[in-house]
């Protein structure tokens, strides 16, 4: 539809508006109250039951002296159920008839009448009654029942959830995956407590942070990059099982599985460990899919970019693992169209060491050879050029690796264990090897959905392990965290979960956009 189409279609709707008024008929109501929603009066249908609804208007069929329209209410299993209602002008009288035809699509209104079954079997309301709730100014998108358009979509999500019930329904499945999450850690002793977002040292993750400006005190603060270190300090104060859920900011880049701002899971359990933190993120995930979903077993169509070299990665590779592998060798995004991937929730789940995994990618003297061999053999053989910046430590080589060639292929869940030193200083080093820390990382659907480690509680090897990472804006020793480890944190076991990439694997998304409401765009 074109602009000029749209401002036409926009003054007919305010021509009506107008009408309207001129009759004395306010068409924005205060209030009505329907007798029920539209999902229970189909389920309760009775021949002749009086009812009462409310919806938007959907659909509207004009035959002269009798008319049909469609109402839509957020009732039913999917969040939208509808139902008919019929129009009749000997019914309604004249004058009443006339404002009926005063309605558009998209309109609110409520109606009052009997319950009866057209000719063709549908459920339907013959109207004896009707008020306008809500006028429309601007007509509905132009493919009402399922917009496509995704710039619309992601910039005007009403109109997404107002178009497409398969979009409301993933939203829906979110709130009620948040829910049970804090049903199952609540029924585990866990307490939901609440840390600031806007903090004076960023911590708990290495991130770019966004800074703003207090003016009553004269100070920059942090928009949080992590719930981390305040949580250990409820740890310090006594509070022994501890969880929030809330919103995290970091400045860096977008992508389908990145948003500049997302919600986080952190939960802290004394007296845990890494292995304490593997079971509960494995219990919780296959709870909330049971409670949610019904299933284990997560089914997603993907799509496939990348044009010939995909194509001949999914041909010469015919398990799914071997395509994302060979595609990811090529420095492709991963998106296969038309290929079902199949997630199996049911434990226990794989548990493999993050060193063995990369040596079977490397080589296995991956770990033997030196730092100058590794780069080498990541450059060249594994062409990872373009992934490895001049100023890499070695650490970061290896990460390089497992980050573009490993992590893709972990489609089935998966704990990596074990990981560098380097890579989490606030973690406490594994007893057999003291070059790794007792962590891992919960990877499924080929991206890392939780972290997890035994964590640090010693004050003084916490503090050189932080001044020896730290280097920016972005990773200011927090002084006060230090001084509240001096006073005893218990061993503990922690975990963090990225809700975003959870319903991603869960509601079978491969966008991180379609599963956050209102997803950070660029501003026209």
């Amino acid at each position: 539809m074109s602009m000029d189409d749209t401002n036409a279609l926009i003054e007919q709707r305010k021509a009506k508006l107008a009408a309207l008024r001129a009759k004395g008929i306010d068409p924005f109501k205060n209030k009505f109250a329907p007798t029920e929603n539209c999902a229970e009066a189909r389920a309760n249908y009775a021949e002749g039951r009086e009812v009462a609804l409310a919806g938007r208007i959907t659909a509207h069929r004009d035959m002269g002296k009798s008319q049909f329209i469609d109402i839509k209410d957020g009732s039913g299993a999917q969040g939208s159920a509808r139902i008919q209602v019929y129009a009749q002008k000997q019914a309604l009288g004249d004058e009443q008839f006339d404002i009926f035809k005063h309605l558009d699509l998209g309109d609110f209104v409520g109606v009052r009448g009997a319950m009866f079954t057209t000719k063709t079997g549908e459920i339907s309301v013959k109207l004896t009654a009707f008020v306008i709730l809500a006028k429309t100014l601007r007509p509905p998108p132009a493919k009402w029942h399922g917009l496509e358009d995704t710039e619309i979509r992601y910039r005007q999500r009403y109109l997404d959830l107002m178009s497409n019930d398969e979009v409301k329904n993933v939203f829906l499945k979110r709130s009620q995956i948040i829910a049970e999450i804090r049903n199952f850690l609540h029924s585990r002793g866990f307490v939901e407590v609440e840390t600031p977002m806007m903090q004076a040292v960023p911590g708990g993750a290495a991130a770019q942070p966004f800074v703003t400006q207090h003016k009553a005190l004269g100070c920059n603060f942090y928009l949080r990059i992590a719930l981390e270190l305040y949580l250990k300090r409820m740890l310090v104060g006594g509070i022994d099982r501890v969880f929030e859920i809330g919103r995290i900011f970091r400045n860096e880049g977008l992508s389908r599985k990145h948003n500049p701002e997302f919600t986080m899971l952190e939960a802290y359990q004394a007296y845990g460990d890494y292995e304490s933190m593997m079971e509960l993120v494995q219990s919780m995930i296959c709870q909330v899919a049971e409670k949610v979903l019904g299933t284990l077993v997560i089914k997603h169509e993907v799509q496939i970019t990348g044009g010939k070299i995909a194509e001949e990665a999914l041909e010469a590779n015919k398990t799914l693992a071997g395509a994302v592998k060979a595609v990811a060798k090529q420095h492709e995004e991963l998106h296969l169209r038309g290929v079902e991937k199949v997630i199996d929730l049911t434990p226990p789940w794989r548990r493999v060491k993050y060193k063995d995994l990369v040596r079977e990618v490397g080589g296995r003297d991956w770990f033997d050879v030196t730092p100058q061999e590794r780069r080498r053999r990541a450059i060249e053989e594994l062409k990872l050029a373009g992934d490895i910046a001049a100023g890499y430590e070695d650490f970061e080589v290896t990460g390089a690796v497992f980050e573009k060639l490993i992590e893709p292929t972990l489609i089935q869940p998966t704990f990596v264990t074990h990981l560098p030193k380097e890579l989490v200083p606030l973690a406490k080093l594994s007893p057999d090897d003291p070059t790794t820390v007792e962590v891992f990382e919960c990877c499924i659907n080929g991206q890392e959905i939780a972290p997890a480690y035994t964590e640090q509680n010693d004050p003084l090897e916490q503090r050189e392990r932080l001044e020896h990472q730290a280097g920016g804006e972005q990773q200011k020793l927090d002084e006060d965290f230090l001084v509240a480890l001096e006073h005893g944190m218990p061993p503990a076991g922690g975990m963090g979960m990225g809700i975003d990439r959870l319903c991603m694997m869960l509601l079978g998304q491969e966008s991180i956009r379609d599963v956050i409401l209102f997803p950070q765009l660029k501003p026209k």
